[in-house]
């Protein structure tokens, strides 16, 4: 992995330690080149047609293999601007099935954001550019492969004003108190889901008879969570209100290729999901947990959001997390902290009353888990080391100083949990507009921060296979983003009911994959 002394390879890492002209340049457009990070371990994603693939962890007619797209970018306060290119960031020409973006840092991280009223409208930007890139008409890949500069900027402010204008009609809906209004994230979130014709409700079971004799989806459980398309109710983390939903007759020339399933912000962070329509109908079970770890160890600047789902008869679980801060020694015990406290204390409601049906309530009760996020471990070396090693392209000593690593394989988190191995450069921290670390520019030891890999993205369970794993080159934030693409098995066929299996029979508790004795420390903002 050392490409000391290697120039082919050497010719593609970036100049980590320089200054020149490109310090403090300001990009007109901001596109996210992944180029220089792509890992040399795992073939490059192949298009995947989810509906028949030959994959190599099962040829079981009953099992369905899915593309997952994962990506997490701490984007350090800052709102997005039209001129912001998030196709290469999402990788569109892979045609993932199941995209999920975790964003940390949305909003500055301050009393107000903190301790009054969550901003939401830059979650609402983040989610029309999403929807931009992924739902781009087909005519503008005619001409040059995309669409141009002034094409995202007019679209990007045609979405804002409708944003502003749901918002305005929102806030009349509401207390009246538009002084302290904010947007509503349910109300924007409703322009990007697919549309039906019917309410929507968070359990899709159907009974034997039902599946015998009926040819469309009948929901059969007793308490359920509708959406009303003029329900002005506020958001519901355990319920429904961010399920999608999609006509399940042939697509119409205007209809959406990919449908969110979820959107949920916690202050800084934020979750958004999407899948492909034709996935939408078999998705259901949508479940949020919010677990807060900032402040008096717990408000939500720092902490997680926890999105569970079942997709088929496989029950799904992401984790977005922006963990403790901080580089000193020691300061790796809070980050371990807060991952115990997160698990253990992560609960989601039981929605579905179908007998024999898994109702995953803890994180790791799920099939299939993948947490991601800002999880803020550092590289035990001090500035001065890290940079001989860094300017020697010698990422196997750095890796060796990881702590993330060092604390998974003592045992002490993340027991049981896998990382694709690492071959791009730390992802922490960049001075603004540049390719160098900060540390270069900034000459107070005290506001210096030694580079590492604090954005990380891990997976639990059976029927996972990694693609790739890479970051991206934007220059957008202090932090660049990181990616990561799965092949992941979904089985069609209910085998537990069959098996004579039961939820309590399948829990794993906390405490067998975790060290309780794991010293507590503050948290800070």
């Amino acid at each position: 992995m050392t490409f000391k002394g290697h120039d082919r390879k050497k010719s593609f890492i970036p100049k980590i330690f320089t200054t020149g002209d490109k310090k403090g340049r300001t990009l007109k457009e901001d596109t996210l080149d992944d180029s220089v990070s792509e890992t040399r371990t795992t073939r490059k994603p192949e298009k995947l047609n989810y509906s028949a693939l030959a994959s190599p962890m099962s040829n079981d007619p009953d099992v369905q293999h899915i593309r997952v797209f994962v990506a997490t970018w701490n984007v350090g306060g800052k709102a997005p601007h039209g001129g912001l290119n998030l196709d290469s960031f999402l990788r569109i020409e892979e045609d993932s099935d199941i995209y999920v973006l975790g964003f940390q840092e949305i909003v500055p991280l301050n009393a107000g954001n903190v301790l009054v009223i969550e901003d939401n409208e830059p979650a609402a930007k983040w989610l029309a550019l999403i929807n931009q890139a992924l739902n781009k008409p087909p005519d503008l890949d005619k001409f040059n492969g995309s669409s141009t500069p002034n094409d995202y900027n007019m679209s990007f402010s045609s979405q804002t004003s409708s944003t502003r204008s749901l918002v305005s009609r929102d806030s009349k809906a509401g207390s009246g108190l538009l002084f302290f209004q904010k947007p509503s994230l349910k109300t924007v979130s409703k322009n990007y889901r697919a549309k039906i014709g019917r309410r929507l409700k968070a359990c899709n079971c159907i009974s034997e008879i039902e599946r015998k004799y009926s040819k469309d989806s009948c929901f059969r459980c007793q308490h359920t969570y509708v959406i009303e398309e003029d329900s002005s109710s506020e958001e519901d983390e355990g319920s429904s209100n961010f399920v999608a939903t999609n006509n399940t007759s042939a697509p119409c020339a205007n209809q959406m290729k990919y449908g969110l399933i979820a959107s949920k912000q916690m202050v800084g962070i934020f979750v958004t999901i999407w899948a492909r329509s034709e996935l939408v109908q078999h998705i259901g079970h949508l479940k949020i947990s919010c677990v807060g770890r900032g402040i008096m160890g717990c408000l939500g600047n720092k902490g997680c959001i926890s999105v569970s789902m079942s997709l088929h008869q496989t029950t799904f679980c992401f984790v977005c997390s922006h963990l403790a801060s901080g580089e000193k020694e020691g300061y790796e015990l809070r980050r371990n902290s807060d991952v115990v406290e997160i698990l253990k204390n992560t609960q989601f409601p039981r929605i579905c009353k179908v007998p024999g049906r898994r109702n995953p309530e803890k994180i790791l009760e799920h099939d299939r888990i993948i947490w991601l996020g800002d999880l803020n471990y550092r590289i035990a070396l001090n500035y001065s080391e890290t940079r001989k090693l860094l300017q020697d392209n010698d990422w196997d000593a750095l890796l060796e100083k990881d702590q993330l690593k060092n604390e998974r394989e003592a045992g002490r988190i993340f027991k049981g949990w896998k990382e694709g191995k690492i071959y791009f450069p730390p992802t922490y921290k960049y001075s603004t507009n540049s390719d160098v670390y900060a540390g270069e520019t900034i000459t107070s030891k005290k506001k210096r921060r030694t580079p590492a890999w604090c954005d990380r993205i891990l997976w639990h369970g059976d029927g996972i296979e990694q693609l790739m794993y890479i970051r991206g080159e934007s220059k957008f934030s202090d932090h660049r983003p990181v990616c990561a693409s799965f092949v992941v098995q979904v089985e069609l066929l209910d085998r537990r009911s069959k098996n004579g299996l039961t939820n309590s029979s399948m829990r794993v508790e906390v405490e067998e994959l975790l060290q309780p004795s794991i010293g507590l420390l503050g948290n800070k903002l």
